[in-house]
């Protein structure tokens, strides 16, 4: 009986495996995930005051990998984390670019002061020109997913893609905004030009007459209004970041950054291609309130979509939308009006770090089971951003991170794992020979088990059964 047993089991458990479509106990990524914890340079705020810096040639992973999360958030000197109520993180970016070999690059206010020929931007796949990063968030960063799903990651360091004479390095850009003592602290995050006192830019140009507020009012350096007599001490902060990575190899599928943009002015026309030039991201965007007779709380959204072609096509792997204080939430749709992938903002309730009441403190994601949704190249995709109109928002946003994949994993077969030379068919026949042996083994422990069986209990012991 125990031979009987053992060959069925046997025989069970080897076409059970050969059915498997997938296996992911097959992947052979044999890399570990390593983790990495790095810290901005150090920026010192006061009441009111404001960061927005580019610090370039940071802390970065080395060599040719995959990353699979990108975590951050403000900090002091002590390492404890600093409430979005006393210092507002507007947004951080991180950007990838190419430096001539040779040529130092620390802290640049301003890109412009770029030698051309020393600089190569080595920004994400996306149709935005001015929206290059490769991650980036702002309030919300505590509590929303970047992490990237096996088999697939974020690829960096390839040496097929750094030009030759140039080496691949990273920038920071840091905007937050210290809102201890404000006199309105939303107005603040939302950098009212008349709370800044501002009507240039940071270049010195004359702010248009109908620009209320938003990123030209809230630049390095400004000031926003405080309650008179307030007092605290200036301090010491930091971005930490955190970077989750394994070694590139062939079982990691790379995935492409692409970032969309409610503002985006893309129109469809004869002559359009959907090349990135053709498209006018102004990032940024106000929201009117509700007429004080008009509708209630429920009908007092700031809808607004917009069409945009898609230059490539691949897999969707995740998405998330960045929105500020007042936003609903944002999603993504096929030109049928299929929903593809939706975002919706988490508000705190409290005090504490990653819980500040009024604040947007989280954005959830989504991660479709790969290749249930398939982007394909000219297909037509709707961009949906939602707010409240309750109150009056300048500065608002609408961006729209997805990341896409070109190919989907292999199947896995168990027998492929063991075919790995150029003999696979004759292995194959073999393994499958020896299955067909196996089934003939069972069906003789059969009719000796029922031999036996009438011949009574003594035959069963003479064989040790």
């Amino acid at each position: 009986m125990a031979s009987y047993n053992q060959g069925c089991l046997i025989l069970v458990g080897i076409l059970v495996t050969l059915s498997l479509p997938y296996s992911h106990a097959f992947w052979r990524n044999e890399n570990k995930i390593q983790t990495a914890v790095f810290l901005s340079p150090k920026f010192v705020l006061g009441p009111g005051s404001v960061e927005n810096r580019f610090y370039y040639n940071v802390d970065f992973p080395k060599g040719h990998i995959a990353v699979k999360s990108f975590d951050a958030e403000v900090i002091d000197e002590a390492g404890n984390p600093i409430p979005l109520h006393e210092t507002y993180l507007h947004h951080w970016v991180v950007v990838r670019y190419y430096v001539r070999k040779g040529v130092e690059i620390s802290e640049v206010d301003d890109p412009r002061k770029f030698n051309e020929s020393d600089y190569i931007s080595g920004r994400n796949s996306g149709i935005c020109q001015n929206l290059g990063q490769f991650f980036g968030l702002g309030s919300e960063t505590r509590k929303t997913s970047t992490h990237v799903p096996n088999p697939y990651g974020i690829e960096a360091g390839n040496p097929a893609e750094i030009p030759s004479g140039f080496e691949e390095q990273w920038m920071l850009n840091v905007h937050a905004i210290d809102t201890r003592g404000a006199e309105d602290k939303l107005g603040c995050t939302e950098c009212r030009c008349d709370l800044y006192n501002i009507t240039v830019d940071e270049y010195g140009r004359p702010l248009r007459p109908d620009y209320k507020g938003g990123l030209l009012c809230c630049y390095d350096h400004t000031q926003c209004k405080v309650k008179h007599g307030f007092e605290a001490v200036r301090r010491a902060l930091y971005l930490r970041y955190t970077v989750t990575w394994v070694d590139m190899d062939r079982s990691v599928l790379p995935v492409k950054i692409y970032i969309f943009d409610i503002t985006d002015g893309w129109k469809r026309s004869r002559s359009s291609t959907g090349i990135i030039a053709e498209h006018e991201c102004k990032v940024e965007y106000d929201i009117e309130s509700c007429d004080a007779t008009g509708m209630g709380d429920d009908g007092c959204i700031d809808t607004r979509r917009i069409s945009l072609d898609m230059p490539f096509g691949g897999y969707l792997i995740y998405g998330v939308a960045h929105q500020h204080s007042g936003g609903t939430g944002s999603a993504l749709y096929r030109e049928d009006g299929q929903l593809m992938c939706s975002s919706l903002p988490t508000y705190g309730e409290g005090e504490e770090p990653g819980n500040e009441a009024g604040y947007i403190v989280g954005m959830t994601t989504c991660y479709p089971k790969p290749g249930t949704v398939e982007i394909s190249k000219g297909e037509t995709l709707i961009l949906e951003s939602n707010y409240s109109r309750i109150r009056h928002h300048t500065g608002v946003m609408g961006l729209f991170y997805i990341l896409v994949a070109d190919e989907l994993p292999k199947p896995m077969h168990a027998l492929h794992t063991v075919v790995q030379t150029q003999d696979s068919i004759m292995v194959v026949t073999i393994l499958w020979a020896a299955v067909a042996l196996i089934g003939v083994v069972a069906v003789i422990a059969v009719a000796v088990h029922y031999r036996l069986k009438r011949e009574g209990e003594d035959g069963y012991e003479a064989i040790g059964m």
